[in-house]
């Protein structure tokens, strides 16, 4: 079964939907691939004015697939493709985003989350770092919530996610996360394509600026840090749901 749903469009609007629910949207080169492909057509066609990412199930990304990840190199790739397209892409989140997932929600231009999602980055927590979701994830958040949740691993709400900059909109119990996108996206439709390409030029240069940056450093430093005996003993007893070794 393929980790993408077929693309749905309305007025102007392509929604992707990360459709595998069975290992919570974890990112397998699989995934990273198909994703990459359907963004690449997006970005081609005219009728195109936006994109939608969501998902099924409770959990939008559970962060890397521990069984078969994708190449550190791809999945950055993927981020700044998503910082790079010439057309918004607006994240629709209503549950758990973890690790990795962060970073390919930070790549979007846009978010909202409801009340049921959690933020966790765990790869402290792992004998692993943020290391490459730094790119999009460090030049819009907050620098001292994020030394906060980078080096405790805690889970917060949509609400703290907010506060932060993380995402854009939380939505809360009483709200309907379609609705409160509505005017996100009647706003999308309402602009140009000239000009939301050449609007969203200003927002992301300084993120693809990071990417060209450090991009390479952060690419050898996570392979070094997946390929650990602190790593393989956090993501072993990940697997097993037991405590790693360096628990207190």
């Amino acid at each position: 079964m393929t980790p993408l749903a077929a693309p749905v469009h309305d007025r102007g609007i392509t929604t992707l939907t990360l459709d595998s629910p069975a290992n919570r949207n974890a990112l397998s080169a699989r995934l990273v691939g198909e994703l990459s492909a359907a963004l690449e057509v997006c970005a081609a066609d005219d009728a195109v004015r936006a994109v939608v990412l969501t998902h099924t199930g409770n959990t939008f990304c559970a962060g890397a697939d521990l069984t078969g990840p994708p190449d550190p190199a791809a999945f950055v790739a993927l981020m700044r493709q998503i910082v790079a397209l010439p057309k918004p892409v607006v994240a629709r989140v209503t549950g758990h985003v973890r690790a990795g997932g962060l970073g390919l929600l930070s790549a979007c231009d846009i978010s909202a989350a409801g009340p049921g999602a959690s933020f966790a980055l765990t790869e402290s927590r792992l004998g692993l770092a943020p290391a490459v979701i730094s790119l999009p994830l460090l030049p819009r958040t907050d620098p001292r919530a994020a030394a906060r949740y980078y080096l405790t691993g805690e889970r917060f709400d949509a609400t703290e996610a907010a506060r932060i900059s993380l995402i854009t909109l939380a939505v809360g119990p009483a709200e309907d996360i379609d609705q409160a996108l509505v005017p996100v996206l009647d706003g999308l439709r309402r602009a140009s394509p000239q000009g939301l390409a050449a609007s969203k030029e200003l927002v992301t240069a300084t993120v693809l600026e990071t990417f060209d940056r450090y991009a390479e450093d952060l690419i050898a430093r996570s392979a070094a840090l997946f390929a650990s005996a602190e790593a393989r003993e956090g993501m072993t007893a990940f697997l097993e749901r037991r405590d790693p070794a360096w628990v207190l």
